[in-house]
């Protein structure tokens, strides 16, 4: 009777569950079976490796894996997810990681092969996650590895090969497997302790607490875990010698100094006594110039033209390079800014985190219920140097490109703390002419300090399902798993941009004549405004977004029938998951209006996508059954077709209406796993192959039309000559997504050796030639090309002015160009191929006789990157990057 109450179960696990999801798929998820010839012998436990959805007693497959457990991790001095990236050696280009402050996010991400975090695909127990909802991580669609602390890894796998045919969209450079704890006993409290305070620097410190607790028996295993983590204080670039100083002449570099700095106009500066003056409220003549006192800065008393701070000569100051006064004092403030006097090398961080396992066998192994829960919390500060005053508030006229070129501002003659009596233009506002200064130089830093990008993360993540064994329903079954669940994942992100400014603020608190209000961009290095002033001027700035993921799948795998060589295996399988996500920006963000931070438009965009999958593994020979040469050879064949339903939303400014669309994509690989030699006369000898078709779907953040501004030199627009005479060729940009772009594709193959040689005990080589053809890559279009292909509904002009004369062609002028939408395309393409390659000893030292002290572990891992080129778009030819530095 409990028998049939277990089949009744389990039937009810493997056909109701599905029955309930409205689509539905496989999920990988780590499985040991137990496959008995009958129940008197020893079992041979199998398990479900990354790059397959068959379980395999394999330690070499026919994908290259690595796998690091707890034990691994803690031998290479790796710690977290930090460590890990910075570790890998196939881990390569653009690296996002906790110690980057200019730029970062708080967030760690992957970048197999050096393409881009979008093209390695991150799970954790073999399923998919959120990805990121803010910065870096948003806008690459990264999942942020920092939310896995390490305490809760079972162990990592590492597949370096594609795996769109298992896995679906994203696994062209490799797939990152993070395996969760399921089962532990008893009771750990563990913490660590470290600070970088040599006598000689700041005082960071660093520590991790954490508990882990499990308890069960046989048939219910629970495990919570709690994790604390804080990174104190920060390490600013001024704690080490070598970082203190932006000025790198001295060290063989450049002067990465920034010309944004109180106290300059144009090229000039403040006398230098006037310069590092007294600080505190303007004074007249003391941190500020006297008003009205000159015609223009050549003929001011307060300024003066200083030599150039770079160049070959700038370490030594002889001669100066430029200008008669040899003021080049390398590295200090006068002539450019130091901000690595006051950014943060290792921003200050902290990882509150929360997870749960709980997993019931209900049936003899026929039906077990699981769920786990998992929640983390953390934060970020990347401090920044104060805000510079770009762009300009004042506009050229009927543009939003600012009035003054090259980083500065435009202060009206009418301003209290204008020194000036001449203005360089005329504006017409409120159809009231406005005469300006322009080129002026400024920043925030007595008024605001640092600015902070302060990131918060909440992210969270619920698995519930059944899975079993069939042996129950017959002997046919005996090998046969099954598996349904369903998986909610969330990410939500908050940034907070402390010290920013308002463009709306500034300019009217720069046409303000009462210096009691009024704001003064003429102040000396170490002076501020009024609190007046800087209350109108200053603010901080909130951004926040979603990401949310719910996905539910079942999937089957077992054995067929047998052949000579042993049983053909397969898996089956399909999914479903719903991607959600959302970015609300601040209202001077998306109206374009803020100074200091990004500005865009917010979005919502959402993906519906089904998926089915199946894997065969064919033996066709083994060491039970083979002949000479072939003395294991095992095919898989394995193919994935996913079908996508995504809409974006509406954007207003310039109109584009709410879209969907649709697409599909399906993609096979081959792999090929060959022992040519039984192991007993030389050693372990296996080859591997493989060969896939791989792609990458279109992020949301990629398809939304909605716009990221920019403002793009461009080189000519050959159907106005008034782009160059009225902006100087500058002109504003809208990156935007496009709804209607394709899959990335890439095709792959790599072949290897793995060889255990028999005379050296503990001794394992591998090496792996890899290739990836990457084609229809995602990218913009550039300002450039858009305007030269005046493509329709990209480019926004003005009207000419009537009896504007007409071009060198005879055609008429037709204005200039006030705005340009810069939409993604699938356009570029990128061949990478290289070597990777590993050499492992464990020696145990009680071969020497003199008994056991241990084993000493030595481990060589390398990727050798042979080939890297890059094609910018299809009408152009690719060109090698292998070793060369470049953004991402």
């Amino acid at each position: 009777m409990a028998n049939q109450s277990c089949i009744w179960y389990a039937w009810l696990g493997i056909v109701g569950i599905p029955l309930l999801l409205a689509s539905i798929s496989f999920g990988q998820q780590t499985v040991s079976t137990s496959r008995e010839a009958d129940r008197r012998v020893a079992t041979v436990v199998e398990v479900i490796v990354t790059g397959s959805n068959i379980p395999t007693a394999e330690e070499t497959g026919p994908n290259p894996v690595d796998t690091y457990r707890p034990g691994d991790l803690e031998k290479l001095g790796i710690r977290n997810a930090t460590d890990l990236t910075t570790f890998l050696p196939q881990e390569a280009g653009g690296t996002v990681n906790m110690n980057i402050a200019n730029g970062g996010d708080g967030t760690v991400q992957f970048n197999l092969r050096g393409f881009l975090p979008k093209e390695t695909l991150v799970l954790v127990d073999g399923k998919r996650v959120a990805f990121g909802s803010l910065g870096v991580a948003g806008a690459s669609q990264a999942v942020d590895v920092n939310l896995l602390p390490f305490v809760m890894i079972d162990h990592i796998d590492i597949l370096k090969d594609g795996a769109s045919a298992v896995y679906g969209s994203d696994a062209i450079a490799g797939v990152v497997n993070f395996f969760l704890i399921h089962k532990f006993r008893g009771l750990e409290i563990g913490g660590s302790y470290g600070n970088t305070n040599l006598g000689a620097s700041n005082d960071m410190g660093e520590w991790e607490a954490w508990l882990k607790a499990g308890t069960g028996d046989d048939t219910t295993d629970i495990v919570v875990i709690a994790d604390f983590w804080q990174r104190t204080g920060g390490l600013f670039s001024r704690d080490r010698d070598i970082s203190s100083n932006a000025f790198q002449a001295p060290w063989g570099g450049i002067d990465a100094r920034i010309p944004t700095e109180p106290g300059r106009v144009r090229m000039f500066r403040l006398l230098p006594k006037m310069f590092f003056g007294p600080g505190g409220l303007p004074q007249f003549g003391v941190n500020t110039p006297l008003p009205h006192s000159a015609p223009n800065v050549q003929t001011s008393p307060f300024y003066k033209r200083p030599g150039i701070a770079f160049g070959p000569n700038a370490a030594n100051n002889t001669p100066p390079v430029l200008g008669r006064y040899p003021d080049v004092k390398g590295g200090g403030d006068y002539f450019f800014y130091n901000f690595a006097a006051i950014t943060p090398a290792l921003p200050p961080a902290d990882r509150q985190s929360f997870y749960g396992s709980f997993t019931r066998d209900l049936c003899d192994k026929y039906l077990v219920l699981f769920a786990d829960f998992k929640y983390v919390r953390s934060f970020f500060d990347a401090g920044l140097a104060a805000v510079p005053f770009i762009p300009d508030p004042f506009k050229i006229p009927g543009t939003n490109v600012g009035l003054s070129p090259a980083f500065a501002i435009s202060v009206p003659i009418s301003n209290p703390f204008n020194p000036f009596t001449v203005a360089d233009e005329t504006l017409a506002i409120n159809g009231v002419p406005v005469p300006v200064t322009t080129r002026v130089f400024s920043r925030g830093i007595n008024d605001t300090g640092p600015r902070h990008e302060k990131f918060t993360y909440w992210d969270s993540l619920f698995d519930v399902g059944l899975k079993g064994e069939m042996g129950e329903f017959g002997d046919y079954f005996k090998t046969w798993n099954w598996e349904a669940g369903f998986r909610y994942s969330r990410n939500e992100g908050q940034n907070l941009s402390i010290g920013d400014a308002s463009q709306p603020g500034l300019r009217d608190a720069l046409m303000d004549t009462n210096p009691a209000t009024a704001f003064d961009p003429f102040l000396n290095f170490t002076a501020h405004n009024t609190r007046a002033a800087r209350s109108r001027v200053y603010v901080n700035l909130q951004n926040s977004g979603q990401f949310e993921l719910p996905l539910g799948y079942a999937t089957i795998n077992g054995d067929l029938f047998n052949l000579p060589a042993g049983p053909v295996a397969f898996a089956i399988g399909d999914e479903y998951r719903g991607e959600r996500m959302t970015r609300d920006r601040d209202s001077l963000n998306s109206t374009f209006q803020s100074i200091g931070s990004g500005n865009g438009q917010g979005f919502r965009v959402n993906r519906d996508v089904w998926s089915i999958y199946q894997e065969v593994r064919v033996p066709f020979t083994s060491p039970t059954w083979n002949y000479p040469g072939f003395y294991s050879f095992e095919v898989d064949f394995a193919e994935r077709e996913e079908w996508y339903s995504q809409n974006s939303s509406t954007v207003l400014t310039p109109h584009q209406p709410a879209t969907s669309s649709q697409y599909n994509g399906q993609r096979p690989k081959v792999s090929v796993r060959w022992q040519p030699i039984d192991p007993k006369y030389i050693g372990a000898v296996t080859l591997r192959g493989s060969y896939t078709e791989a792609f990458h779907a279109p992020t949301l953040f990629e398809m939304s039309p909605a716009g990221t501004q920019n403002f793009a030199d461009i080189v000519q627009d050959p159907f106005s000559n008034l782009t160059e005479t009225l902006t100087l060729n500058t002109v504003e940009e809208r990156v935007s997504g496009n709804p209607f772009l394709k899959p990335e594709v890439a095709y792959e193959w790599s072949y290897g050796v793995v060889y255990s040689p028999k005379w050296l005990k503990g001794l394992t080589l591998s090496a792996d030639w890899w290739h990836i053809d990457l084609r229809s890559l995602i990218s913009s279009l550039g300002a450039q090309f858009i305007i030269e292909a005046d493509l329709p509904g990209l480019v926004f002009r003005t009207p000419p002015p009537p009896g504007t004369p007409p071009l060198a062609n005879g055609q008429p002028d037709r204005g200039a160009v006030t705005l340009v939408i810069d939409p993604n395309d699938n356009l570029s393409g990128a061949i990478f191929e290289g070597l990777d390659y590993e050499a492992i000893y464990l020696l145990d030292s009680g071969i020497f006789g003199h008994g056991d002290f241990g084993r000493l572990t030595f481990t060589v891992n390398g990727t050798w990157l042979s080939r890297a080129e890059l094609q910018v778009n299809p009408d152009t030819k690719r060109f090698g990057i292998a070793g060369e530095f470049l953004p991402r």
